[in-house]
């Protein structure tokens, strides 16, 4: 889908946190009418921009409640946003002369990397006019990615397997999100870079066979990191692989996994637990 914008919109609704979060970033909280769906707290930074917008709903709005507000530009995170079954397809939004647009790593098949996230902030800068901040925010983030590379040079990647959630089997990060590329950055190798999805189910069974040194668990909603922890702790599959042999976890925001502003701070953080060495 193509748009053409022959001004900025004045009236957007974001949906997903990572959406939200590149329009606070860019200082665009008075083109905003609206929001909803996080899946952590707004970063302290954007707090009070944040508290000056409406919530239309815990999670994803009735169409109802979206044009409430009267919006002429809908940022979605996810392709669930525009979930056609709830009336909020891009094609019903346009109908209604709403136009909307879907963050990169919702409509490619990757593989996604910083360039990514630099083009998304980009083409949102353009949409609402603010070039020069969007370039200023790119500097920022890649000022982070370069500390952290320097920090890593020369070291051996540790192997990595990403636990999102899952008892039967486990739906783990694949080779075509941003999660894919952070791990990289972070100084590791993701395990199951070779499944072609953002994300993927795979069995205990494989990740015992490639042996992860270190577990990361996407930390969100209601179960506790320490459950989770627990549960591959007690996984029988899993007994002799040397991240459960050593105790080794490390722990991301399932916040910070997606294409947005969070991901340097995020793959400092995991270059901190991957390597504490190369930080202390």
């Amino acid at each position: 889908m193509t748009t053409t914008y022959k001004q900025p919109p004045r009236r957007a609704v974001t949906l997903n946190q990572h959406a939200t979060e590149i329009m606070l970033a860019l200082g665009l909280e008075k083109s905003m009418v609206g929001t909803a769906y996080l899946d952590d707290k707004v970063l302290p930074e954007y707090e009070a921009a944040y508290k000056g917008i409406k919530v239309l709903a815990k999670e994803y709005p009735s169409y109802e409640a979206l044009l409430s507000v009267e919006p002429d530009f809908v940022y979605g995170g996810f392709a669930g946003a525009f979930d056609e079954k709830e009336g909020r397809s891009r094609d019903t939004l346009a109908k209604a002369g709403i136009d909307s647009y879907l963050n990169i790593e919702g409509c490619t098949s990757g593989p996604v990397t910083t360039a990514t996230v630099d083009d998304e902030i980009r083409t949102i800068g353009k949409i609402f006019g603010v070039p020069d901040r969007a370039e200023r925010q790119i500097t920022g983030m890649h000022d982070v990615l370069e500390g952290v590379k320097q920090r890593l040079d020369g070291i051996d990647p540790v192997k990595v397997f990403v636990y999102d959630s899952g008892d039967k089997t486990a739906f783990t990060a694949g080779g075509a999100g941003i999660g894919n590329e952070m791990i990289t950055l972070a100084g590791g190798t993701n395990l199951f870079a070779d499944v072609g999805k953002a994300f993927g189910d795979v069995s205990f069974e494989q990740v015992a066979e490639r042996a992860p040194e270190v577990i990361v668990i996407y930390d969100y909603g209601d179960e506790p990191v320490e459950s989770k922890k627990a549960f591959l702790l007690g996984n029988p599959a899993l007994k002799d692989v040397p991240a459960i042999k050593h105790k080794r976890f490390a722990v991301l925001p399932l916040s910070s996994t997606v294409l947005g502003v969070r991901v340097p701070a995020a793959v400092e953080s995991l270059a901190r637990q991957l390597h504490p060495d190369r930080f202390a």
